[in-house]
């Protein structure tokens, strides 16, 4: 039984499509394939600010220039496999001032510790809806799988996310690579640099060229300072056609 979940699970983690479209730059991060604890609330916010965004409006979407995006992530964890995680996006800005921009809701499944797999590996499914003004892609669906692991004080995950848009900009583009990964190094207990890559690279059967894609590279900080709580903060450069965007992000997380 417990080899035939395996293949399943494997099967599922390298066929199935996400999606980079839906987070956009309001959730910036690197899943790792731990569930929040059954009967457990982890409740975070996702704080990101863009130095020089786009300088005007795009599409009828609205500028990130000197922008505020503040994301608020509620994950409740129902079984050993299955969490459920609910989110909130605002922006704030010069233009046009503070706004709710749209929610999502991701169920997520994983492997159990118990059965002893080399490797972390769950499988997140992120749907929801953004206003226009907002985003280029207003109805959307994002399949995550992710792998990580754990060697001595090295840590690595990598997200193959596949994005797929029903209304928007991208609708009749299909599903859209949007590869993550993350790699860390434990300097203590406390204190963990790294680097996080995001990126999306157009449609499997037709990657777009360079100058269509986009690329991000963050220096990033996990610290485990406080017990139930969680600090990740990052720098990084927002690779984009004719231009590069300056990005701070931070994520502040605590377990009830």
């Amino acid at each position: 039984m417990k080899k035939s979940i395996s293949k399943f699970f494997i099967w599922a983690c390298c066929l199935s499509p996400s999606m980079a479209l839906a987070q956009g730059n309001y959730e910036i991060q690197v899943y790792g394939a731990e569930l929040v604890a059954p009967k457990s609330t982890m409740v975070e916010l996702h704080s990101n600010y863009t130095f020089n965004g786009a300088p005007a409006i795009v599409n009828g979407v609205f500028s990130d220039n000197h922008s505020f995006h503040e994301t608020v992530e509620i994950t409740h964890g129902f079984s050993p496999w299955l969490e459920v995680g609910f989110y909130l996006f605002n922006a704030l800005g010069a233009t046009p001032g503070a706004q709710y921009v749209g929610s999502h809701i991701r169920p997520r499944v994983s492997l159990p510790e118990t059965m002893h797999f080399p490797v972390g590996l769950s499988l997140s499914l992120e749907a929801g809806w953004q206003k226009t003004t907002f985003s280029d892609d207003y109805w959307t669906l994002e399949i995550r799988p992710i792998i990580d692991k754990k060697w001595n004080k090295w840590y690595v995950s990598f997200n193959p996310v596949f994005d797929r848009s029903f209304r928007g900009l991208n609708a009749g583009r299909g599903l859209i690579f949007s590869p993550n990964f993350k790699a860390s190094y434990d300097l203590t207990e406390k204190f963990a640099p790294g680097v996080e890559y995001y990126g999306s690279v157009g449609p499997l059967n037709h990657i777009d060229p360079y100058s269509d894609q986009n690329h991000q590279l963050f220096l990033s900080l996990d610290l485990n300072v406080l017990k139930d709580w969680e600090f990740n903060a990052g720098v990084g450069y927002f690779f984009v056609p004719d231009r590069g965007a300056i990005i701070i992000k931070t994520i502040v997380g605590k377990r009830f």
